[in-house]
């Protein structure tokens, strides 16, 4: 049994007095994908952020390959190869897609960095024809493609995705989706945010439930892929 690449154990995190997460416990095994699921406010994207630097724990320990990382700054968490897609996808709108992908290199694979353009447009082959375009001319799934292609340039130890089909159309979605099913089928290891079931069972290979900063419930997907009405009732009653 191999150590687990990504090891969380007991986080809590508080905003003021409120505290969101209440001792948060999971495991990520290299080339895995783990889907994180709950309603909205049940600690999610906190769960996320503590796990990237962008908010400290209160108590617990995140490890990263056996490394404790718990309130590492973001920035540091990244060299280290924890590169997060976030919802709001965080892109310089103004410059090209081209641009915008040669920076997610920048820190992590600048040796390399036209090996991992060619490897990212291998994925996205819709980016390579509009690599010269700003990015602000894109739709808004192709700009979460260039956000996703960033992230993959950095040579990520870990992805994580925060609602990767947030606002897209069903076309994009599906694009999305084999994208993300590209990158497990050669090795990523990933941590995902998603309330499209449909998505999420296509890509992950176990959930957790999240509800009021704790973990409720949890499984691997292949044993509930004809089932989702129960994981909804897990999530939601």
């Amino acid at each position: 049994m191999h150590d687990p690449v990504l090891k969380v154990d007991g986080i809590r995190v508080s905003y003021g007095k409120k505290e969101i997460l209440q001792g948060v416990d999971f495991e990520l095994a290299q080339g895995e994908t783990l889907c994180l699921l709950g309603a909205n406010g049940s600690g999610k994207s906190t769960a996320m952020n503590a796990i990237s630097g962008f908010v400290g724990c209160t108590q617990g320990t995140i490890k990263l390959d056996g490394e404790d990382i718990q309130n590492l700054p973001a920035h540091k968490t990244f060299r280290l190869g924890m590169v997060q897609v976030s919802q709001s996808r965080d892109l310089f709108v103004q410059l090209s897609v081209e641009d915008n992908l040669k920076l997610g290199a920048e820190i992590r694979a600048k040796d390399t960095m036209n090996e991992e353009l060619e490897r990212v447009y291998n994925y996205f082959p819709r980016l390579k024809e509009r690599r010269k375009q700003s990015v602000m001319t894109l739709s808004g799934g192709e700009q979460q493609m260039v956000a996703l292609g960033r992230a993959v340039m950095a040579r990520p130890r870990v992805l994580l995705l925060d609602e990767p089909s947030g606002g897209l159309s069903p076309q994009f979605v599906n694009e999305i989706g084999t994208i993300i099913a590209a990158l497990k089928e050669d090795g990523a290891t990933m941590l995902m945010i998603e309330q499209n079931l449909g998505l999420a069972f296509k890509v992950a290979d176990r959930f957790i439930i999240l509800r009021d900063g704790v973990v409720v419930d949890g499984g691997t997907v292949a044993d509930y892929a004809d089932d989702h009405e129960q994981i909804v009732r897990s999530i939601y009653l």
